[in-house]
């Protein structure tokens, strides 16, 4: 599949098509979203708000609203506390595959990258999930390569049934499903689905997904959707930070999620705030304008336009940023971390996604929390 021959905006035969408007009202207000049309004044006054209009979610992304750190800060923080307590969910991924058949510039997985690809064996993915249970760990995130040849949904369904043998909670980060499929792996044991849109741009999603099916735009916008059609129980969104214009992708994200929890008011909702990283072959991959105090700005903001939602903190960021934003704003943290095929239990069979900023233990990162006054929490949702 190559850049001529699929429209970027256009399903292809084997993609569902299911019944929604969320994506032309997120689309719609990300076009007409000014940024630097804000003023101090509206950044005060959505301060002041219990609830956030969509409005007042615009003027905290932005630029006026950097002065306003402090304030939106310590005003995320009440709300955190007051809707999560003193709580942080720990877990940690495992990448079963790096195959992938897609083209994506900035990913350090894209198909025509030269790296070591690997794929686990069932025995070997349960050798993993030993190792990781063995930390004390309840709740695991499985993740491959975007590839439905190497790893079918079947492949993942079995991978997600030995993982519910020893976790709680099973998450899935692949690529994007019908609903009957996100319905299998949830009746595999499945209960929690991520998937980011990268940017909302579509101009700039068309350059920068030159190939596979990860080029189409509203069949990965409607993932979300189709997981909670599926029967999942919650869903995760985010935009890759420097991709595109932060502010104004951020801000989509933030409606792509307050559309669904309108849709879905049972679902749980999350969000990731992942930074543009090197990766093997590209050492320059960096978040361009995308700098600790911008990321920081995003997460308060989707805090306190979103209070129930869950954030989660990724080892993209160094140490010292995760443990302050752990009890301000966000909620999950991963430990002990690898971004390469396996590695838990023995050497890593595939090379890595990208480079982490934090190799903390789950040891380590347990600590840090309590020294913070702050509870890990290795289970919050129990399957019945």
């Amino acid at each position: 599949m190559h850049l001529n021959n699929i429209s970027h905006m256009d399903y292809l035969p084997d993609m569902e098509i299911i019944q929604s408007d969320i994506m032309e009202k997120v689309l719609d207000y990300m076009e007409a979203y000014d940024a630097d049309s804000y003023t101090a004044q509206d950044v005060q006054r959505a301060l002041q708000k219990e609830w956030l209009t969509i409005e007042d979610y615009g003027a905290l992304l932005s630029p006026a609203a950097l002065p306003y750190l402090e304030q939106m800060a310590q005003k995320a923080k009440q709300e955190t506390a007051k809707h999560f307590g003193t709580s942080v969910c720990l877990f940690t991924p495992l990448y079963i595959a790096n195959y992938c058949e897609n083209h994506c510039v900035y990913c350090g997985f894209n198909c025509h990258n030269h790296i070591h690809r690997a794929k686990l064996t069932m025995d070997e993915i349960e050798q993993e999930l030993q190792a990781i249970a063995a930390t004390g760990l309840q709740e695991i995130l499985l993740l491959t390569g975007e590839s439905r040849t190497a790893s079918s949904v079947e492949y993942i369904g079995e991978a997600v049934k030995l993982a519910a043998r020893y976790f709680r909670n099973v998450g899935i980060e692949i690529y994007p499903l019908n609903t009957e499929e996100y319905r299998y792996l949830n009746q595999c044991g499945a209960d929690f689905v991520s998937v980011y849109q990268e940017t909302y741009n579509t101009d700039k999603y068309e350059q920068v997904h030159l190939s596979g099916h990860k080029r189409v735009f509203p069949y990965r916008f409607y993932a979300q959707e189709r997981a909670l059609q599926g029967g999942m129980r919650g869903v995760a969104f985010g935009a890759l930070l420097g991709l595109d214009n932060f502010r104004k992708d951020a801000f989509a994200a933030g409606l792509h999620a307050y559309y669904t929890q309108q849709k879905y008011p049972q679902a749980d909702i999350s969000f990731s705030c992942p930074r543009m990283r090197p990766y093997i072959n590209n050492a320059e991959n960096n978040p361009n304008d995308v700098h600790e105090t911008q990321l920081l700005q995003v997460m308060l903001a989707y805090r306190l336009f979103l209070p129930f939602a869950g954030i989660t903190i990724s080892t993209r960021e160094r140490a010292g940023f995760r443990d302050n934003v752990v009890g301000m704003c966000a909620t999950k943290i991963s430990a002990g971390v690898r971004t390469g095929v396996g590695g838990h239990e023995e050497e890593q069979k595939g090379d890595e996604q990208f480079e982490i900023s934090d190799s903390r233990s789950v040891e380590e990162v347990d600590a840090m929390l309590r020294q913070r006054g702050l509870q890990p929490v290795y289970i919050d949702h129990v399957r019945v």
